[in-house]
């Protein structure tokens, strides 16, 4: 494994590619360090107490709802709500046939 590492990084490419992955994670990580303007984080730490169903939906962004943060705002709410279909196909027989049993055609209706 050590070899392959050593290999990795002096290969200038995917040293190149290598260091791009680890900048666009660091900036994703600031990101989410940034709260979003005018959001109380008392009152949404209260809120998200009082409420088990968004204190489940906190768990599946990894926190970042809890925060509130500005990467919220991106890629989150897609991969969110895909997490959510999926689950709910094991609950519901007929999301379950939509999205294994019609194909292409039921997960496109999925992603829309």
């Amino acid at each position: 494994m050590i070899k392959k590492l050593i290999t990795i990084f002096k290969t200038k490419d995917l040293r190149k590619k290598l260091f791009i992955v680890f900048a666009l994670l660091l900036v994703f990580r600031l990101l989410t360090i940034i709260p979003m303007p005018g959001v109380s984080p008392d009152k949404l730490k209260t809120f998200l107490g009082q409420n088990q169903i968004l204190g489940l939906f906190n768990i599946f962004t990894g926190g970042a709802f809890a925060k509130m943060s500005i990467a919220l705002l991106g890629v989150s709410p897609y991969i969110t709500s895909s997490i959510i279909l999926q689950l709910l196909t094991m609950v519901f027989p007929a999301l379950k046939e939509m999205f294994h049993e019609d194909g292409e055609a039921g997960r496109r209706k999925f992603e829309n």
